[in-house]
């Protein structure tokens, strides 16, 4: 009867895990979907899945949390946001290396202008109907300071995995409504052309700038 409970406990433990940010919890047969095309380390999932039960998983709010890039063209700066995403932080301290995992929906992606949207999620660059999703897993944080640091880790974006890293600024810890929360914001800068996106060259910029704003909440089991 204990194993029972005690698989139970971590079926649940995974979908809530593997479902972060989703409106509802994740199929049982979907609850791996999310990282199986990054080839995601079992060791990996198996930490987030231990943060989890050791109250050290934060939860991405993708209310208030923002994820785009901007990118130069010849009708100027162009803008983007990506409107659904998933993933979380697993951290004991901030000093602690900790793991992240986040997954965008590629097809969530707006700009000001629908035109602009039809042709990013074309086949010309993101191919957002043959590579839906862009993945992002940690593989180690180094600390400047108590507030700045180098995230490292690997993107999986257009079908194409490459190695970057994150310039990391927490911003802020606290308390909101009774939850322990984190707001951190992360820039890089990347070559397009390395993912596979060679359209408009040299147009458009090989350079794009992605940039995130995470509020993460401390995950009660």
């Amino acid at each position: 009867m204990e194993n029972i409970k005690n698989n139970m406990k971590s079926l649940f433990l995974s979908i809530i895990l593997l479902s972060i940010s989703a409106p509802s919890f994740a199929n049982e047969g979907d609850i791996c979907a999310p990282f199986k095309d990054a080839d995601v380390d079992k060791n990996m999932l198996a930490q987030m899945l231990q943060a989890a039960t050791d109250g050290d998983l934060y939860r991405i709010k993708p209310g208030s949390s923002k994820m785009g890039f901007c990118i130069n063209s010849p009708v100027g700066e162009v803008k983007a946001e990506f409107n659904n995403f998933k993933g979380g932080l697993a951290l004991k301290d901030f000093m602690d290396q900790g793991t992240s995992l986040v997954q965008i929906d590629v097809d969530s992606l707006e700009t000001d202008s629908g035109l602009i949207d039809a042709m990013l999620k074309s086949e010309s660059f993101f191919d957002s109907e043959k590579y839906p999703n862009i993945i992002f897993v940690s593989t180690g944080i180094e600390w400047i300071t108590d507030k700045k640091g180098v995230l490292k880790g690997e993107l999986t974006m257009h079908g194409v995995t490459k190695a970057i890293a994150f310039y990391v600024d927490l911003k802020k810890t606290g308390t909101m409504s009774g939850e322990e929360t984190v707001t951190v914001k992360a820039t890089t800068t990347i070559q397009r052309s390395e993912f596979g996106m060679y359209t408009l060259s040299p147009m458009v910029d090989d350079r794009v700038s992605l940039c995130m704003t995470i509020d993460a909440y401390r995950h009660q089991s």
